[in-house]
């Protein structure tokens, strides 16, 4: 019973390290990129797009679909660790 009540708590710590890593980085693609260092990122150009206005326009977004992906597929490789995936 000990066994399992750690393991859950393992599960759950390692779930929250996922979830904290993956909004800090869409904060920093969407809050620094697009906002704080939108001057130093418009030197360069996406697309014929200054890169500052880019982040705050599409690259956020972008990004937060590509943290969905990647938040679903470690999810699926904790849950399969723990056990706990369903069939």
């Amino acid at each position: 019973m000990e066994n399992n009540k750690n393991r859950m708590q393992e599960y759950w710590q390692r779930n929250v390290r996922i979830l904290l890593t993956l909004l800090g980085l869409w904060f920093v693609v969407s809050y620094v990129f697009g906002i704080l260092l939108v001057d130093e990122l418009n030197q360069f150009r996406l697309g014929g797009f200054k890169l500052g206005f880019w982040f705050a326009q599409q690259g956020s977004i972008y990004a937060f679909v590509l943290i969905i992906f990647i938040y679903v597929w470690l999810m699926n490789k904790l849950d399969r660790e723990f056990d706990v995936h369903e069939d």
